[in-house]
């Protein structure tokens, strides 16, 4: 099992992650950070397959996918 894990106030909401992930598992959150920005999310860990993908993808670099249990 993978673990991904968002820095969710520095996340400007790109949407690379999102457009990236070869299993389709983030999205955009309804809610906004402190910069006014809705931050990336993973919407089944699940089905995370550590690929880190959205981590490269990342301009930002506020995500890291760890191998290892749930949040």
């Amino acid at each position: 099992m993978f673990q991904v894990k968002f820095l969710e106030q520095y996340c400007k909401g790109c949407g690379f992650c999102v457009a990236f992930c070869p299993r389709k598992i983030i999205a955009l959150a309804a809610h906004t950070n402190d910069q006014g920005y809705n931050p990336a999310t993973v919407t089944d860990a699940a089905r995370c397959n550590g690929c880190g993908i959205c981590a490269l993808m990342c301009p930002h670099v506020v995500i890291e996918v760890l191998e290892g249990g749930a949040a």
